[in-house]
């Protein structure tokens, strides 16, 4: 079959696509890149979720990487995707390999590449190894491998903790003294994943679904308003003051405010944002996908901070990190990355940050966004995903690239961006984004305003334009 990699890796329903078969091949690829590029000697690190079969598929890729002789630093147990991401970048090894499916349903498993720097693989890197991979299919490239106790004794693989390092580093970016002294009622919801345990091993707190259950509860593992009502009641209960949601390997993050309500990605990026200037005194460029809220862009020109817009995906994100001083990058579905730690999403890191927000400033995580609000300006975001035949996607792309509306529910387009998906900006700085997916039968509407009416007057233009 043909392996593509999308905004992070490499992913596929398990027994169907994503095979032992099908990931020695795409593990084969990634050795013989690491050859090419003179990063065999540096080693490899190897970290694996919850999934059903993770651990499995985790020892097929050390025995790939044995066979190819690079040796293999292998997690000792299950750890989130920024551990690994972390341990790759703390140990100089030259990639990492973590199989996740990330937030994707239980029937999907993955293939996330980390590179040396501690993050996602950049996109040339990930079109050079679909490259690789279709070359060593066609050419019937032998996958070497060696079993794993074999490579084991001989050592090429060795057992290693990932996690030990990673809260060192977590307690050296968050002030957990501040924390635990502001004494903040929270609950976590880790959604059965990897990052189950990791708040109660620094801060007393207390968790739900962090027990072992491959199939996430009969839900995806992605920590949106619509898989959070347990979280959100039990905030409600008074009981608690914040809630904190992780996704499948916990490189996203979700909350609960003190009301009980969902606090969306936009809001944690907005307060995060604030807090990094304002009260840990640090600076840089800002980074933020197409879909990402304008609460950013107010922060930024107030703060005259350097802005930066990207497609989807934090591996564009990861790329300006690397090449500009960056502070703080993120997008819509939660992924959230800062200075100081690595190019990458990190949910744990971030919740920890939220605490200290609210420890800091004594103030709920909805009080502080009202704050920002309030000077810049109330915004309300609304996304959709609905279905779109395939032959009705196709016609929709072209007449959105051939011919662009000019109007749009009634209101003039001021200007586009169509760097990923088709973005309509009107005067007053409202947007909205038809983004059709690349491998699915769906089409993602966006949109953002001053008001929910507008909102959804917008939203119901974008049906119209697309016949759905």
């Amino acid at each position: 079959m043909q392996i593509k990699f999308g905004t992070d890796g490499w992913r596929g329903v398990i027994a169907r696509d994503f095979t032992f078969e099908n990931l020695s091949q795409v593990a084969q690829a990634t050795m013989d890149w690491m050859q090419r590029e003179g990063l065999a000697d540096q080693g490899l690190v190897v970290g694996y979720d919850r999934r059903f079969l993770s651990p499995e598929f985790a020892r097929r890729v050390a025995e790939v990487a044995a066979g190819n002789g690079i040796k293999t630093l292998f997690c000792d147990e299950v750890a989130p995707t920024p551990a690994v991401s972390w341990a790759v970048k703390q140990e100089g090894a030259g990639a990492g390999v973590m199989i996740t499916a990330s937030h994707n349903p239980p029937i999907y498993n993955g293939f996330k590449v980390k590179e040396g720097y501690g993050g996602s693989a950049r996109p040339d890197t990930t079109a050079l190894l679909e490259q690789i991979v279709a070359y060593n299919q066609s050419h019937e490239r032998l996958v070497r491998s060696v079993p794993f106790e074999e490579a084991c004794r001989s050592g090429l693989i060795v057992l290693f903790d990932a996690t030990t390092g990673y809260l060192r580093q977590l307690g050296r970016y968050v002030d957990i003294d501040l924390i635990r002294q502001a004494v903040i009622p929270a609950v976590a919801d880790p959604m059965y994943g990897a990052g189950s345990g990791f708040f109660k091993r620094l801060l007393a707190i207390e968790e739900i679904h962090a027990e072992v259950n491959p199939a996430f509860g009969g839900r995806p593992p992605e920590p949106i308003g619509e898989h959070l009502q347990e979280l959100c009641a039990l905030v409600k209960s008074g009981h608690y003051r914040v809630g904190l949601a992780l996704d499948g390997d916990a490189d996203r993050i979700g909350a609960v405010d003190e009301h009980g309500d969902f606090f969306s990605s936009h809001g944690i990026f907005t307060v995060l944002l604030k807090h990094l200037v304002e009260r840990k005194g640090r600076s840089g460029g800002v980074v933020k996908t197409v879909s990402t809220t304008r609460l950013v862009d107010c922060l930024a020109e107030k703060y005259q901070l350097p802005l930066f817009e990207t497609p989807i995906g934090f591996k564009h994100i990861c790329a300006l990190m690397l090449e500009q001083q960056v502070l703080m990058g993120g997008e819509e579905s939660g992924g959230l990355g800062v200075a100081g730690h690595i190019p990458e999403r990190d949910g744990i890191l971030m919740g920890l940050l939220l605490l200290e927000t609210i420890a800091a400033t004594g103030k709920g995580l909805r009080e502080q966004l009202d704050e920002v609000m309030a000077e810049c300006g109330s915004f309300c975001y609304r996304r959709i995903d609905t279905h779109i035949a395939n032959d009705d996607k196709e016609r929709l792309l072209t007449q959105l690239r051939t011919e662009p509306p000019v109007k749009i529910a009634g209101r003039l387009v001021s200007r586009t961006n169509f760097s990923d998906g088709f973005k309509f900006i009107f005067d007053n700085g409202d947007w909205l984004l038809i983004r059709p997916s690349g491998t699915e039968p769906v089409l993602r509407l966006y949109s953002e305003a001053g008001e929910a009416e507008m909102v959804e007057t917008l939203l119901r233009g974008a049906r119209q334009l697309a016949g759905v």
